[in-house]
């Protein structure tokens, strides 16, 4: 992972989200706060992007970076404030969120993307790929994304029939089929086209 683009004060959160693009369930952001004393054993353990990560290397990770954290909270919007406010709106407002609930509140928010958190009074700077480029945006998705899959798991024990243990709520070819042969939920998102043509459960 290659340093930080930015002169980052102590108390400096990395802010990412998971769950933009799928169909089912919440947007999930987490905001992380590292101590400068973690960052370079996190770093030679192999904290990067999530999505570079097996679910078991997540897991393992998302279990250190929460041990060692100065801060870490989790922020959603839930699939009604999806179909409302739209997802970009959604994710920046699980983003601030995740921001708020930070103890102690942070200097500098560094965001994953290029759109800044609306209504943020704390300073921010937006990295696109920043999970690539800052380590406490890494541990955020990191976090974000093991807490956004074991939610969902547990939603597949309620909604058998989607195979969200598997697809975690993205739109696979048989989470797809499945919508056209049974509907779709409660936490399926309407405003979403997959979900959009097709009828509604009672479950």
């Amino acid at each position: 992972m290659q340093c930080s683009l930015v002169s980052e004060p102590a108390l400096t959160a990395g802010v990412d989200e998971v769950g933009r693009g799928a169909l089912f369930g919440p947007v999930v952001a987490a905001a992380v706060i590292l101590p400068a004393s973690a960052q370079n054993p996190l770093m030679r353990a192999g904290v990067t992007d999530s999505k570079q990560l097996s679910a078991a290397q997540r897991h393992r990770f998302a279990i250190e970076i929460r041990a060692v954290a100065l801060g870490c909270q989790i922020g959603i919007a839930s699939v009604r404030e999806i179909d409302r406010l739209n997802i970009l709106q959604a994710s920046l407002l699980a983003m601030r969120r995740a921001i708020d609930r930070l103890h102690p509140s942070p200097e500098l928010c560094l965001i994953d993307g290029n759109q800044s958190v609306p209504g943020l009074s704390i300073p921010q700077q937006t990295l696109v790929k920043g999970d690539q480029q800052s380590l406490a945006i890494a541990a955020a998705s990191i976090v974000a994304k093991v807490w956004r899959d074991e939610l969902i798991t547990r939603c597949a024990q309620k909604y058998p029939d989607y195979d969200l243990a598997a697809n975690k709520g993205y739109g696979t070819a048989k989470h797809r089929l499945a919508l056209q042969q049974f509907g779709a939920t409660p936490q399926h998102r309407r405003s979403f086209s997959p979900c959009a043509t097709v009828g509604a459960t009672c479950g």
